[in-house]
């Protein structure tokens, strides 16, 4: 079930994603400095940033806009290109969503859908197969949201949770404790909007805290699952991610794609103990790009350990003891948010162009601290 978002909750959610104060918030291709770069200095930068020891093998070309290497126990940065290029998400940003409410809600909880909770989807949106008048476990529209990257279940969630526009501004709450500071969120689910931003590095933040989380790891390693239907019925869903089952070691995370965003995807893979986070941005070629990135560049990160000096590292959060970064509020640029429309999975809309910047991060802390200390919401089971 699809359907255009009416304009007044367009306007609502608006808000609700400018809750941060638009003074402090600009767009721009990267930070205002390296210097500012949240992570070290080196990943401000453009161009290949990578420190090879004798014997290291070479970096290979990717297509991709921006995309970075990481150490997922460390995270340490192995190497990078463009890690704080902002570019949209697509689905990818889910991994965000799924960081700020996936604790919130025991997995056995049942929510019986509502037409409510399933207005305002974009047009064209990816789809699980959610209808309204079934009932379903908390369990199974997670399976929906990481398998089938489904934007109905990810609204219903939203909507156990208080809502769009208020689990888009802990979804911004969140981003800024995780130091996710190239990220602006406008709406749960990755869909195109004007503004809607991340980048490689904020991308790795989500995947790495993510994964850290049992559920949040058994879900993107899921390759298929029984979903409700109607009558009590039950239909097979598939996970998109081409890598799990094909890449050796493979155990997510996340892929996205939009005719706004183009491909997108961080993956996760363990080999010889040692695992490996890589996120690819906007590859320039067609749609397998993406997944022969990724695996290029994982197989350079098995193959360089302990040949390479880190060029950054990917920072805590500021609730788990991380020093809180001094990035700068970055300038505008052309790059934050491009015009077009979606397909596939999402689309554009004229919402107001806004990016994320440093200088949010007092602003929201008190509000991060909140989220923090907020006991879990329930819904009635039905």
């Amino acid at each position: 079930m699809t359907s255009d978002a009416s304009p007044s909750r367009r306007a609502v959610l608006g808000l609700a994603a400018a809750a941060v104060p638009a003074a402090l918030l600009a767009t721009g291709a990267a930070p205002a400095s390296a210097a500012s770069a949240v992570g070290g200095e080196r990943l401000g930068l453009d161009g290949i940033q990578v420190r090879r020891l004798g014997g290291a093998p070479p970096v290979p070309k990717a297509a991709a806009q921006s995309w970075l290497v990481a150490d997922y126990e460390s995270g340490e940065v192995l190497a990078s290109y463009r890690a704080h290029h902002r570019l949209p998400p697509a689905s990818t940003l889910k991994m965000l969503f799924a960081d700020t409410v996936l604790p919130k809600f025991d997995k056995a909880l049942k929510h019986r859908v509502t037409a409510a909770d399933l207005a305002g989807i974009p047009e064209g949106s990816s789809l699980v197969g959610v209808e309204a008048g079934t009932t379903y476990t908390v369990d199974q529209l997670w399976h929906g949201v990481f398998l089938r990257s489904g934007n109905d279940a990810v609204h219903v969630l939203s909507a156990m949770n208080g809502g769009v526009p208020a689990t888009v501004r802990e979804m911004a709450a969140k981003a800024v404790d995780l130091q996710a500071l190239d990220t602006h969120v406008v709406s749960p689910d990755g869909y195109d909007h004007a503004g809607q931003v991340s980048s490689a590095y904020d991308l790795s933040l989500f995947a790495r805290h993510g994964l850290r989380n049992t559920d949040f790891r058994a879900y993107c390693a899921t390759r298929t699952a029984e979903f409700p239907a109607r009558g009590g019925k039950k239909f097979q869903i598939q996970n998109t991610d081409r890598l799990l089952g094909e890449y050796k070691g493979m155990i997510g995370v996340k892929n996205g794609y939009t005719t706004h965003a183009g491909n997108t995807f961080t993956g996760a893979a363990t080999r010889d103990g040692r695992t490996l986070l890589v996120t690819v941005m906007h590859p320039v070629n067609g749609y397998d790009q993406v997944y022969k990135d990724t695996s290029a560049l994982l197989d350079w990160g098995f193959r360089a350990a302990g040949r390479v000096t880190p060029v950054g590292t990917l920072v805590a959060p500021v609730s788990e003891g991380g020093r809180p970064s001094a990035a700068a509020t970055p300038a505008a640029g052309p790059n934050a948010a491009r015009s077009g429309s979606g397909g596939s999975g999402d689309s554009s809309s004229s919402w107001p162009l806004f990016g994320a910047g440093g200088g949010a991060a007092a602003l929201l802390a008190a509000g991060t601290v909140a989220l923090r200390n907020r006991k879990p919401r329930r819904t009635r089971k039905h």
